[in-house]
């Protein structure tokens, strides 16, 4: 795909490509120094730049996106307006490790965005229809009522989810692995809904980051949704937090392996593992399913399980999810398709597999692009 950055910058107002070029330089941690310096730029130029008073040419862009670690796309292109709404401006005052990790996440997921439009705009990647809960969601046991039903949506019954990458997928959420600090974020901008995961967590821990993603989708945000108009932030995120377990581990799971008895550790260890969640999720169940009580959740919180009691109780122990998959399958298809047609060049290709395959993977030839 060929794109004049040039033109794409004339149409926009600069101030705005200035706030998001010191957003990008915040979230890296460099001073208006530091970034002059690595583009040749002196330090007053680039105060210009980010305050929207002197305009870039395109190698200057490029330099600035190489720099940044961002595309250039990325600067000349506005942010999605509900991830502006909820994303937290970055500034000088306040600029943390956390805030940073934050913002190149939501810097990820806006490229990651751009990507899907990108194969979608070139015919080679279906769109998937966006799931969507339409019953009120106000409690927490409404989004548990929620999550059984996108099980039942998608036919997934009541067993283990064997990859949460390809329920999001079929839920028509593409989720990106990404090796950034944090934990997950997604939105949704018309038919296309996206969500980033860091690979950061333990494995149980991805799972439910991208399960709690896909509750963002289902459920509804903040500005869409009655959990928004009714409930705080900390009680619209226990309520997707209650989604998320439910649909990692169900409810009647955990009653069914308890019986008519309290679970014993050895079976908890089992469901954790076949359900590859992790312990914290798995005791939170537990305790919801009423196979567990307060006290012995909160002791046995404190001794995580070992592989070895793993090993004991299943001969074997669960293999992690969101690991060595860094983008959904069909999304992969489409980039080769698009790759063998022509429609991108081999760099391209391996940019838009996020390192899952490196351009050595590919054939030596049909490596030109050609324009449509």
């Amino acid at each position: 795909m060929v794109c004049d950055y040039r033109t794409m910058a004339e149409e926009l107002a600069w101030g705005e490509i200035g706030e998001r070029v010191r957003q990008a330089r915040l979230s890296t941690g460099m001073s208006q120094h530091d970034l002059a310096a690595a583009v040749g730029l002196d330090r007053t130029m680039l105060n210009k730049v980010e305050a929207g008073t002197r305009r870039l040419d395109g190698l200057e862009l490029a330099r600035l996106s190489r720099a940044l670690r961002v595309s250039m796309e990325y600067l000349i292109t506005p942010r999605p307006a509900v991830l502006s709404r909820r994303a937290v401006p970055l500034t000088e005052e306040i600029d943390s490790e956390a805030a940073r990790s934050s913002e190149r996440l939501e810097i990820a997921m806006v490229e990651w965005l751009r990507n899907v439009q990108q194969l979608r705009a070139l015919g080679v990647l279906r769109a998937h229809p966006l799931l969507r809960y339409v019953q009120p969601v106000t409690s927490e046991s409404d989004a548990r009522q929620a999550a059984r039903w996108v099980r039942q949506q998608l036919g997934l019954g009541g067993g283990p989810i064997d990859s949460i990458m390809e329920v999001c997928q079929r839920a028509g959420q593409w989720v990106l692995v990404t090796d950034l600090p944090g934990d997950g974020a997604s939105l949704v901008e018309g038919d296309i809904a996206v969500a980033v995961v860091s690979t950061k967590g333990d494995p149980g821990r991805r799972r439910a980051t991208a399960a709690h993603e896909l509750g963002h989708l289902i459920i509804g945000d903040e500005y869409s949704s009655d959990l928004g108009v009714h409930a705080s932030r900390a009680d619209r995120e226990a309520a997707i937090d209650a989604f998320a377990a439910e649909l990692l581990l169900p409810e009647q799971a955990v009653a069914a392996e308890a019986g008519k008895g309290p679970l014993s550790r050895e079976q908890l260890i089992g469901l954790a593992a076949r359900y590859r969640t992790s312990w914290v999720l798995a005791l939170r169940q537990a305790e919801q399913a009423r196979a567990l009580d307060a006290g012995t959740r909160r002791a046995w919180g404190q001794a995580r399980p070992t592989r070895a009691e793993f090993m004991e109780a299943l001969g074997w122990a669960p293999q992690p999810d969101l690991e060595a998959v860094r983008v959904p399958p069909s999304y992969a298809h489409a980039v080769m398709e698009a790759w063998r047609t022509h429609r991108i060049t081999s760099i391209r290709a391996v940019e838009l597999m996020h390192g899952q395959i490196t351009e050595a993977d590919l054939p030596e030839d049909d490596d030109l692009e050609i324009a449509p």
